[in-house]
């Protein structure tokens, strides 16, 4: 089993930055990608960025150049770094553990808030 907190939401104000963590109960990252996703209010839940098990990232198409997920291996944790926001990108936030071999089951985080608004 493994868990995944979330933290570092808030409100802020257009233009702003936030900086998201996750962090996991133990290593898991040779063997699962991690991945942030967000909900906003009546929509579904979209993925947002990803670094896979080998360091490679990937983003949607709203947060290519404003958005950076890094990882810290030694501290089990996935950060994603949110400049430049935008009240669109208001949602729920949560991290995601994805497992390489279909075998392993995913998790999730509880999620956290992040409201943009002046």
């Amino acid at each position: 089993q493994v868990q995944l907190v979330e933290s570092g939401g808030g409100l802020v104000q257009p233009g702003g930055s936030l900086r998201l963590s996750c962090a996991a109960s133990r290593s898991i990252f040779s063997s699962y990608h991690m991945a942030w996703y967000r909900q906003a209010p009546g929509k579904q839940r979209e993925l947002v960025a990803v670094i896979a098990s080998s360091g490679s990232t990937n983003y949607a198409n709203g947060v290519k150049g404003r958005f950076t997920i890094s990882r810290d291996n030694a501290k089990n944790t996935v950060d994603l770094q949110m400049n430049s926001l935008k009240p669109e990108d208001t949602a729920v936030y949560y991290c995601k553990a994805a497992p390489i071999l279909t075998t392993l089951p995913a998790y999730w985080g509880q999620g956290t808030q992040v409201t943009v608004s002046s």
